[in-house]
């Protein structure tokens, strides 16, 4: 078992470059089986989440291989439509194969997803969507059966604006029969990733960033690459370590206005941002101060998957802060690992009050989730002694290299 071991105090200084968006390498690899062609995928991470996804690529008969940040898919074949228990647990969002593999083979079987660390992800809303563009639906035996010999264009208003579900709908969407109309879409940038890549498809497709997404649906066969956008998340973590270590630090390949509610709360809490075409430099020198109620909201609000990495940067702040999670019912289980470095943290229900403390110190922790590992290596960083980090599988879904980069700022990380 592989561990993260960690020297904290240390002040970081440099430039750290992010890598391409998990959250949209994902969905784009799934739409590369809409393509019936080859796809290469470049600026992608290598994670085991997108491991997983190119196991089910080529479990469904394509063949698809990453290879130096490039993910190369020939879609040509699809010789199956399902998708074994055993991958869909791999990955816990696997369930956006669903729309591709639908449109593209008239029917997907897939494993009925279970609860995660985060509690459940209900699929209701990616079913009743597709069931609105014509699919017919049962489970049976734990598996979700879709079919349908045509999918129609239609309006898909869905009940929650879901990423997952806004994705699916215009995976589906894109080789339907006639236009369809999504609204209350989510408005994720990596929404407007995955447009820009149908677009490359030749769908028509627009409206992403907004409520309202227009698709009309086509038959493609198409060679494209695409470099998809970087990763906020990764970016927001590294802007919450130099603010824990009180650091000077340039975040480089981002794109800022992807980051804007993460660096105005870095700001409130006392470090000095400025915003460059592609970068954000971060100083933060003296005493962190506690901000405004952080309320996780759907895009453009504040992000769920950086509300942990947030609380660990404010675990030091003069005052107390107060997160209300609105997303995911479980997302506070890393708050019973941050109290072994002395973090003062009250939950009651999706609400967490932390109050700043004078020091934190170096303990013997596990990752909970992939975000949460990620919030107890910043908060680690900013603690006295050492600190070892278990169960990196989590971290591994989402951060290509975090040691390494952390490392390279002058950070005291090896994994062990």
């Amino acid at each position: 078992m592989s561990i993260l071991k960690i020297n904290g105090g240390r002040e970081l200084l440099g430039s750290v470059a992010v890598h391409g968006a998990k959250n949209a390498v994902l969905p784009i690899l799934a739409a590369s089986l809409l393509a019936g062609g080859e796809t290469a995928i470049r600026n992608c991470p290598n994670l085991s989440d997108v491991g997983a996804a190119v196991k089910i690529l080529n479990h469904l008969g394509c063949t698809a291989k990453l290879d130096s940040g490039t993910v190369n898919v020939n879609s040509q074949s699809l010789t199956r439509t399902d998708i074994p228990h055993d991958l869909m647990r791999e990955m816990r969002s696997s369930v956006i194969f669903l729309g591709a593999v639908l449109a593209r083979g008239g029917e997907a079987t897939l494993s009925m997803p279970g609860g995660c660390e985060l509690g459940p992800r209900p699929v209701d809303i990616h079913l009743k969507a597709l069931s609105d563009l014509g699919a017919e639906i049962t489970e049976e035996g734990g598996n979700i059966i879709c079919t349908a010999a045509h999918l129609r264009g239609t309006r898909v208003n869905l009940s929650f604006p879901s990423v997952g579900a806004t994705e699916n709908t215009m995976l589906a969407a894109s080789l339907a029969d006639g236009t369809t109309i999504i609204t209350n879409a989510a408005r994720e940038p990596e929404i407007w990733d995955l447009q820009c890549y149908l677009r490359a498809l030749g769908v028509s497709v627009h409206g992403a960033g907004t409520p309202t997404i227009t698709i009309v649906g086509t038959k493609i066969r198409a060679d494209v690459e695409h470099r998809v956008i970087p990763d906020r998340i990764v970016a927001s973590t590294f802007l919450a370590a130099a603010a824990v270590t009180r650091s000077d630090v340039e975040v480089t390949d981002v794109i800022p206005s992807h980051l804007s509610t993460v660096t105005d709360a870095l700001s409130e809490m006392g470090c000095l941002i400025e915003l460059g075409g592609d970068s954000i430099h971060i100083k933060s020198t003296g005493q962190l101060r506690a901000i405004r109620p952080v309320i996780t909201e759907p895009y453009p609000g504040f992000p769920t998957d950086v509300q942990p990495q947030l609380m660990a940067a404010a675990l030091k702040a003069d005052g107390t802060t107060v997160f209300v999670e609105n997303i995911f019912e479980n997302r506070f289980r890393h708050t019973e690992e941050l109290r072994r470095l002395g973090a003062d943290i009250k939950v009651e229900g999706r609400v967490a009050m932390v109050t700043g403390v004078p020091r934190l110190t170096g303990a013997q922790v596990t990752s909970t989730d992939l975000r949460g590992g990620a919030a107890l290596v910043v908060a680690a960083l900013g603690a006295e002694g050492t600190t070892e980090i278990s169960a990196l599988s989590h971290i591994d879904r989402g951060y290509d290299g975090l040691e390494n980069s952390l490392a390279s700022l002058g950070a005291d990380i090896i994994r062990v």
